[in-house]
């Protein structure tokens, strides 16, 4: 999840840098979606591991 978003973030600067601001500006909203839905997978999964080994 977080290759994809790197990848959606280099399209975004690669875009920007050539002029395209819509494409960089969608590929740079689906980056940082992306990055959320990892961020909350990976706290989701740190408190079921800790939700496990207290158990």
């Amino acid at each position: 999840m977080l290759y994809w978003a790197s990848m959606f973030l280099v399209v975004a600067l690669v875009a920007a840098l050539f002029g395209f601001g819509g494409i960089a500006s969608t590929a740079t909203g689906i980056a940082q979606i992306l990055f959320v839905i990892a961020l909350v997978m990976f706290l989701v999964t740190l408190v079921a591991n800790f939700m496990r080994r207290n158990s």
